[in-house]
């Protein structure tokens, strides 16, 4: 259609041919662009009707003489140069609808026999839905490369079989150690050390099949700052198919699990280590979980117990415990699992030699936290203590035998003190008489370091009775301050709170007091006073003494009621006895139904406190 005139074609053959055409098609004729011809795709592009045939292509169309086209148009008419639009954008006002549009389009002068220009022919074709396609693909790609480079995962994408790198982020470049110049290689070239090694054919293979690949804590051997070392990753090779199925390239997401890896390790040939340690001590020693159930027992259980190592661990000491005593075990066991304190029992376990004989077991068991400060696990031991029982009830039996064969000579000696004490007063030999009874007074120390160990052994025995009866407990207070106030130096100050009766044993809750005051004074021997208080809170007795001695350390406060514990310090030979009044006190209140304890600061004083029910139920 470069020159029409020249094809000798008539008008109405013209005419015919651009109706006829499968393209839309127009002429237009003159200096004003008169549309000479429009076929029904030309004015369906347009939007407008036939009705604007013979109108000026400006007129039909005002819009488009603003977006250049005058100048177009006068360049191909003036000039005779053919202009080809390519995805040209044009803002139509079509049926009410001003919208940009886009064309691929030819304006080509038409020719008279004369040579001269006489108008123009005009071909066109839209393609507004595929320049949209083409943004919005162009768009996708775009924000799909920048959350591939945004994001903190390790990301490539590798195109043909010969794995060309297309695309790596910054994670994945530092991954590999190397910088964005590797963009564009081969993957075998850019990453040579990975000759050996599966990846490479693991890629390839994804071309042929068409299937994703995963891995879990794969190792990698790379070149990273210099020197080969070996990564762990969890990866993914996922094929990216075009609209025919093939297979164009491959899209690899990694994370680096290295330190996982290698911190799991260590931690897996730690455990490894401590078992080893385990398996080789004679102790029991096992693990729980944090709901109690048992997963581990070292070798000497199963050596010593004679039980399988496929045998549930729970069930069989359930089956070794003494019967009688297991429910006890488990409401303590329990009572640690729900607070997360220290599990710490005494009990027997069938000998399995002999399972009508038992032997004495010391349970232990203390809580692992994790990081969130949950308990992970339990970790616990089961040491045979039964030949400590045996020298333990053996040494009991003596000291029962021996304090009780004691009693008898000094109650003799006593007496004999006593009667020197007097005749030697009669006498006149006052400075004798002041010697027997300071002997007298050593015998009354030694009577209740004998009664003290009467005590423990009944204590130990289950022998201990209490013999309770209703008495005025603020009677009883002043009564065992005015002894004690007799032969003390300190001044006992008592604050009293009306109590009134209570029923507990007499003779015992008077030893407690007596145990506490005296303890007072023995421990304040640079103090002038100790201060005795009792209470009533709803139906709880509390009676306390407080002094300002020595006091105790933080971390001993609860050991001063274990038996034969003594507070230790640079002073610890001024202050004689056998550590065990508190242990006796703290046994009578726990029997009485009450609780015992202590508030000390070192170097300050202690308060010493019971507290007991004024009504036993």
């Amino acid at each position: 259609m470069k020159n029409i005139s020249n094809l000798k074609i008539s008008h109405d053959s013209l005419v015919t041919l651009f109706s006829q055409a499968p393209v839309a098609m127009s002429l237009l004729m003159g200096d004003d662009f008169i549309i000479s011809n429009a076929n029904e795709q030309m004015l369906s592009l347009w939007g407008r009707e036939a009705s604007v045939i013979g109108k000026s292509i400006f007129e039909a169309i005002p819009e488009i003489k603003t977006q250049g086209f005058d100048e177009i148009l006068n360049n191909v008419y003036r000039k005779g140069e053919v202009f080809k639009g390519n995805k040209w954008p044009v803002f139509l006002n079509k049926y009410g609808n001003y919208e940009e549009h886009f064309f691929d389009f030819i304006y080509s002068p038409v020719y008279n026999d004369d040579k001269q220009i006489t108008g123009i022919s005009v071909a066109a074709t839209e393609v507004t839905d595929q320049v949209i396609s083409e943004r919005k693909l162009i768009d996708s790609e775009y924000r799909f490369e920048d959350l591939i480079k945004k994001s903190d995962y390790c990301i490539a994408i590798y195109r043909t079989e010969d794995l060309y790198i297309e695309l790596a982020n910054e994670p994945m470049l530092k991954t590999w150690g190397k910088d964005a110049s590797v963009i564009g290689m081969k993957l075998e070239d850019a990453l040579p050390e990975l000759e050996g090694q599966p990846f490479i054919g693991i890629l390839k293979d994804i071309f042929r099949t068409g299937k994703s690949y995963m891995a879990t804590e794969d190792s990698a051997d790379l070149v990273v700052d210099g020197k080969l070392q070996t990564f762990y990753y969890n990866f993914s090779y996922k094929p990216l198919k075009n609209s025919a199925g093939e297979v164009y390239a491959i899209y690899n997401v990694a994370v680096n699990v290295t330190d996982l890896v290698i911190t799991r390790k260590e931690v897996q040939e730690r455990e490894r280590k401590y078992r080893d340690l385990a398996d080789s001590m004679p102790q029991f020693v096992w693990t729980s979980d944090k709901h109690g159930r048992i997963n581990y027992m070292n070798d000497s259980w199963y050596r010593h117990m004679g039980f399988h190592k496929d045998e549930d661990p729970n069930e069989a000491i359930r089956k070794v415990v003494r019967p009688e005593v297991y429910p006890g075990i488990v409401k303590i066991w329990e009572e640690s699992l729900k607070t997360g304190k220290p599990f710490e029992m005494e009990y027997e376990f069938a000998d399995p030699k002999n399972p009508e004989v038992y032997r004495w077991f010391l349970g232990r068991a203390v809580a692992n936290f994790g990081q969130d400060g949950e308990i992970s696990q339990w970790t616990g031991t089961f040491t045979d203590i039964d030949d400590f029982k045996q020298l333990q009830a053996q040494k009991d039996n003596f000291l029962g035998i021996a304090s009780h064969e004691l009693k008898t000579p000094l109650t003799s000696l006593k007496l004999y003190t006593q009667f020197i004490e007097t005749s030697l007063s009669k006498q006149g030999d006052l400075k004798n008489a002041e010697v027997a009874k300071r002997m007298n007074s050593q015998i009354d120390t030694l009577t209740e370091l004998v009664n003290d160990l009467l005590d423990v052994t009944k204590i130990q025995n289950g022998k201990i009775q209490l013999n309770e009866s209703e008495f005025d407990f603020d009677r009883l207070a002043e009564d065992v301050i005015v002894e004690q106030q007799m032969t003390a130096r300190h001044k006992i100050i008592f604050h009293k709170n009306e109590i009134g009766k209570v029923t507990a044993d007499r003779h015992r809750i008077s030893q407690v007091m007596s145990n506490l005051i005296s303890n007072a004074i023995k421990y304040s021997p640079d103090a002038d006073e100790i201060i005795v208080s009792t209470e009533l809170s709803r139906d709880a007795i509390r009676f306390s003494v407080k002094d300002f001695g020595i006091g105790i350390p933080e971390d001993k406060q609860q050991k001063v009621f274990e038996q034969y514990y003594r507070v230790s310090g640079t002073k610890e030979h001024t202050f004689p006895g056998l550590g065990l009044g508190l242990y006796i006190s703290s046994e009578i209140i726990k029997r009485t139904g009450g609780r015992i304890y202590v508030h000390s600061v070192e170097g300050k004083g202690s308060d010493f406190c019971f507290e007991i029910p004024k009504i036993k139920i």
